[in-house]
Order: structure tokens, then C-alpha cells, then sequence
């Protein structure tokens, strides 16, 4: 009974910019853990019992699980569905979920007037996300005959809006809440699974819960999108860049959830930060090709960084080989060629996510001081180059190496997502702040009443806040992109410059009544009061009171919303130093620092935190990560045992250090720092592992048996 709707999952804004391809339930399975029916039961052990009674007819269809065999002729046809809805170029015939076509400048004519040109195949893996908890739903009917949904989301309102046609039930009859979470980092920016609760409920009449396991995360859930990327760069000799191209092929796995955003992402963020020197500045000739095709293989969707990490994976490798093949100090050589202020972002005047460009200068970039105040943390000028701290006294196969990476990233989607908050004031002079936004233990809701309460000022702990229920809280599009602090703080702020307009209002008459005269832009909010410029105050208690129960009453509140012009780039270099066994291949990362640009830094606890937890992901993605799939498609890894991410007491020394710009385009200066730390750990560490022995790894992650392999090589050579 459940309807055949065909549907993306990937959580995004209307129209979902991506292949519809999925069905709730459907009779052609396209992977290893792919959907096959729905059990429910009054105890899990019942309803484990009842899958092992299932007996389910197979016919076994060819597959395909190599990205480079989805599109050539006689491959087998994944999606052969006739409900399939077209997006950006797709093709489901050739197991094409989309593809971008990007020339900026003329590439060619940048070609020509290179005196070399350097080519090279790069590799980045799948991996898992690997959030604490597992994605959970539970749903029921209310007693007015609604649905309610709580979820582990990412995207409260985009799951409502989804799951509207997949339940034939209107949006006003669902609700969904997000309560406290235990993280996301993209896997929950899905409706993964909160159509199987809806189905179930909806079904029984009954409460249902659902709770992926361990495993079922693994084969079942989404991915950061493997990819094999091709770099060619055109260089003068003194380290011009002339033309940089990248051709990317990603696999999305069985179905297109966010297929397209994430592969215009590699590309978009990564090759617009070098545009060239000279007359290339001004018309940079930058190319970015993608395929995204099908595989028989777990969906990819999104992770962290968004498809940028495969970006800056090959072309900070790249960068590096050219640097030392033409004998540039790697430093200089990025910056000579790096994206300044005033500057276009190249690719806002060609691409958008699949929708109309608009042109974008950016305003502010720190990445000169991030790359000088990193280097002396480092001590970059005592160990590049410096043969005795490359060798370890009295052990001759191990050797030392220090590397770096320069990365961008961006802030929220311009022109599109937007965030509503919502602020009233209560008898005692605290106040109701309430927002769509959603805090995946990112603490946003704490840097959002910050924001309220600097304008207000009151303590954070006069802010109360309420976020992500779909009934009650205003629209959000959630937690991705970088953009709760940027999007929803704006409008967080707008709300709170509108309450304050009020209370000063009141203030006035307040003032008056008094024998003072003042006038309402003179009064200052501080210290949980209003203040005129002799010092004279009126606790915001009173005002409240006077408000709400006594002279012409109303309730202070304002409700603001944002959508923004920008999508302003935080900017970072990312150090690091390694120590490697020559005889085994083994690699221990000794130390991480990362300078950041993300404008001004509202909670430096908090940037503190998605630094050094990113630059933890980070790692795992540079050393250790990879899902891997047997000849029929079955999972290597299912469980945190065999797929090992970095405990605490395996990492690095760790710095973090923030190079505070204003973004003009924010009322508190701020941009992005969630994601840029994804960015830059794995090429820093690429490049320091070939500083340290001459073992150049083209495929991440570096695990010692690619770097044995690389120097057995270079010593057969």
C-alpha cells in the first residue's frame, strides 16, 4: 500500500537540484543494503524474528561497481525506471546522474602560452561519516490526527516538505522535531529513513521507532563521493599559472543525492583559489569537467566539506609537484597565484549549484597572514629544506618531512537558503528566541543567543532558545553549507536590532513619565537595562512589565528573515609534520596547524572545536579512511573496528590559530569555519610525507603499504 512516488533524498531547498530516483520501496534492488521491505513489531526481537522468515526472490541482474565501466557502451543500466526525472544533463541510460561543463577564460590560449604544462591522475576514496549516533526516527499521531516525526535531521523543513507526496499527506498534517542530536556532518542532511517510521505509523496507527545500526550505517547510509580527478596545469617559468583544468569523474553510487552540488563543489571552491599573476588575474582560465555516474555501490551524499576535500586533495598535490619541479618556494609560489580581496570568485560568473550565476567579489582574504603566522608556528623557514631536522639521530630509516596546503572554502548559498528567527519579550526582562536553525552539537544555538544577547544586552542566559520544530519555530534550511552562524545570525540579529528599536521606544515614554526627556537613539541596552547617556536606567524587567500589564500594552517581539547576496570564502593554510618509516611505509602525523580567515570569530570556544574536530576527520580521510566493496558489492567495513578513525589519544599535536578579518557582508563580520578544516589536512600530509622520503602518493589515504610500494619503486628507478 505504501504509493510509488519517485523522490531524491538529499535535503535540500526547492526544486531539489538533482535526479529523482528513489522510491520508497521499489522491485529492483541496485545495491548491497538497499531497501526490501519494512518490518514492524511490539519488540525488536519480534520484528527480527519476522525478517528471518522473509524468503525473497532474487533475479540477479549484472552489475556495475567501477566508476571508470559505468558509462561505456553494454554497461548494465542502473536506473531503467520510467518514473526517472532528468536533472543537469543526466543520462540514465549511461548511468549518468549528472554532469558540469565549466570554461572560464580560454583555457586553451592559457595552454599555449605556458612554458610547461604538467599532467596528473589523483584518487580520493570513499568514506563514512561516522557520527556517535546512528541516524533514529521516531513517528506518531498526535490527538488531532497529525503526524509527528522526531528525527536526527540536519533538515527539519526540507524533511517535512519531502515526505509531504511520499505519505499523500499535506505538509500541515506533518510535523517534525529535532531534538538534541549526537552529530551529523552531512549524512544527516537526508530523508533516510523517516519515511519508514511515517509508513509504518501510518500503516499500524501505532508509535514507531527506528534506529540503524552500526552496520547498517555502513552499507546502508550515504558517503563522502569517491572520485578520480585529472589536473593539467599550464605554468611560466617564473610560477605564473597560464591555465589550470581539472576532469573529475564521481561516483554517486546507486542513486544521485546530491550528485550534483557535491562534484560543482570540488570544483568551484578548489580551482578558484589560484587564478594566476599578471594579466591572468583579471581573466583567469580555469576549466572544471564532471561526470557523475552511477555505481552498484552504497549512495554517496553529503559529508563535511561538501566535495571540496576532493578538490584541494589533487590540486594541492599539484601545486606541490610543480613547485618543486621548478625549483619555487611553495609558499610564494601559491600566494603569487592566489585569489586576492576586490577579486572576483571565478566561478560565481558560471555556475550556481545548477542555476543562474551571479557575479560575486570578494571582499576579504587572510590568506597571506594565515600562511605567515602558520609558517612561524611551525617553524617552517628552521625545517623546509633543513637536511639535519629532516633525519632522526642514530635511526637512518626514519625520516622527517613537513608539508602545507592553501584552501577556501564558502559561506552558506547565496541567493537561495535562508533562516527565520523569531524573539519576544517575557515579564522578567528574558526572552523567547526562536529559530529553524538546527544545532547538530555545533553549538549554534549558544553563538545564536550570543548574537541576540549582545544586541539586547542582556547575559546569553537571558536568551532562551527554542530551535528545529517544524510548528513552532520559523523556517530554516537547516544545518549545512557552512551558513547557521552567517545566515541564521543575520536574522537572529535583524530580530533582536527590532525588538531593541521597541524597547527603547517604550524606554522613552518610560523616561518621560519620569520628567526625563531622551530620545530613543540615545539609549544604550546594556547590563540588563536601558540607558540614557547620564547614566540613568530602566531595568528591561520593568519595561516588560509596563508592556505586557499596564499602559498601552503589546507584546515586544519582531520576526526577521535572511536570504543572502554572498557567499563569502573563509581562507586557511594548513601545516603539517610527519614521521615516516622507510622500512615498513609507516607514517605518523607529529603536528597539525591551521590558520583560518573566518572573518570575526564569534565563539572562539566553539571555532575551537569544529577546528580541531575537522582537522580529526580530516586525518582519518589523509592516513587511514576507506570503504572498500568485494567483487559482488559487499561492504569490507561494518563496524568502527575494521574502518578506524583517530582516537583522542592518537592524535597530533594540534594549533589553531584565527586570522580575524570583517566581512562586511555579515553586521557582526563573520564567515565560515565549519568546514574549511576538512579541506587541507590530507594534501598538507601528502606533501609532507614526499618532503620527508620522496614517496609522491597520487591516491589517498597514505597507508604504509602505498608509501612502501612508492619507495620500492623509486628504488628500482
Amino acid at each position: 500500500d505504501i504509493p510509488r512516488v519517485v523522490y531524491s533524498t538529499a535535503g535540500q531547498s526547492d526544486p531539489i537540484p538533482g535526479p529523482l530516483d528513489t522510491f520508497s520501496l521499489d522491485n529492483k534492488v541496485r545495491f548491497v543494503g538497499d531497501r526490501v521491505a519494512f518490518v514492524a513489531a511490539e519488540t525488536e526481537a519480534i520484528a527480527q524474528k519476522a525478517l528471518e522468515l522473509i524468503d525473497v526472490e532474487y533475479e540477479e541482474l549484472p552489475a556495475v561497481l567501477d566508476s571508470r565501466e559505468a558509462m561505456k557502451p553494454g554497461a548494465p543500466i542502473i536506473h531503467d525506471e520510467p518514473e526517472y526525472v532528468n536533472f543537469a544533463d543526466s543520462d540514465p541510460t549511461h548511468n549518468k546522474a549528472a554532469a558540469i561543463r565549466i570554461d572560464i577564460g580560454d583555457v586553451e590560449q592559457g595552454f599555449i602560452e605556458a612554458d610547461r604544462i604538467y599532467e596528473q591522475e589523483y584518487e580520493v576514496p570513499k568514506v563514512q561519516q561516522a557520527h556517535i549516533e546512528p541516524h533514529v526516527a521516531l513517528s506518531y499521531w498526535d490527538a488531532d490526527g497529525r503526524l509527528v516525526i522526531y528525527s536526527s535531521t540536519q533538515v527539519p523543513f526540507h524533511a517535512r516538505r519531502m515526505l509531504a507526496p511520499l505519505l499523500k499527506l499535506p505538509v500541515k498534517r506533518i510535523r517534525v522535531i529535532k531534538p538534541r542530536i549526537g552529530g551529523g556532518f552531512g549524512g544527516k542532511q537526508e530523508v533516510l529513513i523517516e519515511d519508514v517510521v511515517a509508513h509504518l505509523t501510518i500503516a499500524t496507527g501505532k508509535p514507531v521507532l527506528y534506529q540503524m545500526s552500526r552496520e547498517e550505517e555502513f552499507i546502508a547510509s550515504r558517503s563522502r563521493h569517491p572520485m578520480r580527478i585529472k589536473m593539467r596545469t599550464g605554468v611560466k617559468r617564473d610560477g605564473t599559472i597560464t591555465a589550470n583544468e581539472m576532469i573529475a569523474l564521481s561516483d554517486t553510487g546507486a542513486y544521485g543525492c546530491h550528485a550534483l552540488t557535491v562534484t560543482g563543489n570540488t570544483g568551484q571552491k578548489s580551482m578558484a583559489l589560484y587564478v594566476g599573476d599578471g594579466k591572468y588575474r583579471l581573466s583567469p582560465n580555469i576549466r572544471f569537467y564532471a561526470d557523475i555516474v552511477y555505481t552498484n555501490t552504497p549512495p554517496a551524499g553529503a559529508y563535511r566539506g561538501y566535495g571540496v576535500p576532493q578538490g584541494f586533495w589533487p590540486l594541492e598535490r599539484h601545486m606541490e609537484m610543480i613547485a618543486r619541479d621548478l625549483g619555487l618556494d611553495p609558499l610564494g609560489f601559491r600566494l603569487k597565484n592566489a585569489l586576492r580581496s576586490g577579486e572576483y570568485q571565478p566561478f560565481s560568473t558560471s555556475w550556481n549549484e545548477g542555476r543562474e550565476p551571479r557575479p560575486e567579489i570578494v571582499e576579504t582574504v587572510g590568506l597571506e597572514e594565515c600562511v605567515r603566522e602558520g609558517a612561524q608556528a611551525i617553524e617552517w623557514e628552521h625545517k623546509y629544506g633543513n637536511p639535519e631536522w629532516h633525519e632522526v639521530a642514530g635511526k637512518p630509516h626514519l625520516k622527517r618531512g613537513i608539508g602545507v596546503a592553501m584552501v577556501m572554502q564558502g559561506t552558506a548559498i547565496p541567493y537561495l537558503d535562508m533562516g527565520g528567527a523569531s524573539l519576544k519579550l517575557n515579564d522578567d526582562g528574558s526572552f523567547n528566541l526562536l529559530v529553524g536553525a538546527t544545532d547538530l552539537g555545533t553549538g549554534s544555538d549558544t553563538i545564536l543567543a550570543q548574537m541576540a544577547a549582545e544586541i539586547l544586552g542582556v547575559n546569553t542566559e537571558d536568551i532562551i532558545v527554542y530551535s528545529s520544530d517544524t510548528d513552532f519555530t520559523p523556517f530554516d534550511k537547516g544545518a549545512y553549507a557552512s551558513s547557521t552562524t552567517y545566515i541564521s545570525g543575520t536574522a537572529v540579529i535583524k530580530a533582536a536590532a527590532e525588538v531593541s528599536e521597541k524597547i527603547c521606544a517604550r524606554a522613552v515614554k518610560m523616561f518621560a513619565a519620569n520628567g526625563k526627556t531622551v530620545a530613543a537613539d540615545e539609549i544604550t541596552l546594556k547590563e540588563g537595562c536601558a540607558i540614557t547617556p547620564d547614566g540613568s536606567r530602566i531595568p528591561l524587567a520593568e519595561i516588560a512589565l509596563e508592556s505586557l500589564h499596564h499602559a498601552d500594552q503589546e507584546q515586544i517581539m519582531a520576526v526577521a528573515s535572511y536570504v543572502s547576496p554572498s557567499s563569502p570564502p573563509p581562507f586557511a593554510a594548513q601545516f603539517a609534520t610527519v614521521l615516516v618509516d622507510t622500512e615498513t611505509g609507516q607514517v605518523k602525523v607529529e603536528d597539525l596547524v591551521m590558520a583560518v580567515d573566518g572573518g570575526v570569530i564569534i565563539n572562539p570556544a566553539t571555532a575551537s572545536g569544529q577546528i580541531e574536530g575537522g582537522m580529526a576527520q580530516a586525518l582519518g580521510y589523509g592516513v587511514c579512511e576507506e570503504m572498500c566493496y568485494d567483487a559482488q558489492g559487499v561492504a569490507r567495513e561494518k563496524d568502527l573496528v575494521d574502518y578506524h578513525i583517530f582516537r583522542a589519544d592518537e592524535m597530533p599535536n594540534m594549533k589553531t590559530i584565527f586570522v580575524q578579518t570583517y566581512e562586511p557582508t555579515h553586521p557582526f563580520g563573520a564567515k565560515a569555519v565549519a568546514e574549511i578544516p576538512m579541506d587541507g589536512v590530507a594534501p598538507a600530509v601528502g606533501n609532507a610525507v614526499l618532503d620527508a622520503c620522496g614517496a609522491q602518493i597520487y591516491a589517498n589515504p597514505i597507508t604504509p603499504e602505498k608509501v612502501w610500494e612508492s619507495l620500492k619503486r623509486t628504488k628500482r628507478g
